[in-house]
């Protein structure tokens, strides 16, 4: 693509294909996902509560800082990182590790609504989040089929943390530690990187053929034949 229904140019987007986008979400992702936990844990064995909170909340910001420096969007990440802040002063409030821990299995239980909820008004999350791996054109993201593919990847995503919400609050409320600890990295890295793959796949190969704004395919930008390079 290299011009606009409004008559301004912009830079030609290259293809997306499954482990270009992979490469570019997945390292951060991954970060985000474990290293707060593992510091939190390691800082709580060795030094208590307090020290397993301040551990986490340092390693979310370091995170933050990091992605900020590498040029990237960083929503995501500050979303988390404001998350943290009003986890650690919830957890140090109450004093309580099962008070900190199960905040984010309620917030994750929030997002599964707010999957939902984004496809009944149809503005599908998972296309939001989406832009933060590949940069869909505003227009693009405006059409029915970018919306319909979005809101079947958001309805599975609410679902999935739903579920694991579930999961994760009955260990936390009648297990140990280490086993809350075991589920949530089970239910979290392995799983998610399941889905997406499968997320990737499926809007790659669903938005293959979508139109560009005049109404003909975009062969050059979603090009079929380019997608798992």
């Amino acid at each position: 693509m290299t011009g606009r229904s409004d008559g301004t140019t912009s830079e030609p987007l290259r293809a997306p294909t499954f482990w270009g986008i992979l490469r570019t979400g997945a390292p951060g992702f991954l970060r985000e996902g474990f290293i707060p936990l593992g510091a939190f844990y390691v800082g709580l064995k060795f030094e208590g509560l307090v020290a397993g909170i301040a551990a986490a909340a340092v390693a979310s910001v370091l995170i933050y800082l990091y992605e900020r420096h590498a040029g990237r969007d960083g929503l995501l990440v500050r979303i988390s990182l404001g998350f943290v802040a009003v986890q650690s002063a919830v957890g140090l409030a109450a004093d309580s590790t099962t008070v900190y821990l199960a905040q984010p299995v309620l917030i994750a239980a929030a997002w599964g609504l707010a999957f939902f909820v984004s496809v009944a008004i149809r503005r599908p999350l998972a296309g939001a989040l989406a832009c933060a791996w590949y940069p869909f054109p505003r227009w693009f993201r405006q059409t029915d089929e970018y919306k319909r593919v979005f809101g079947v990847e958001s309805l599975v995503w609410g679902a999935y943390f739903l579920g694991r919400s579930g999961l994760r609050l009955a260990v936390l409320l009648n297990g140990s530690l280490e086993n809350f600890l075991l589920v949530t990295f089970l239910t979290g890295t392995p799983a998610m990187l399941l889905l997406l793959v499968w997320s990737i796949r499926y809007s790659i190969r669903s938005l293959a053929d979508a139109p560009d704004e005049a109404g003909s395919n975009l062969p050059t930008t979603l090009a079929p034949s380019e997608r798992f390079d």
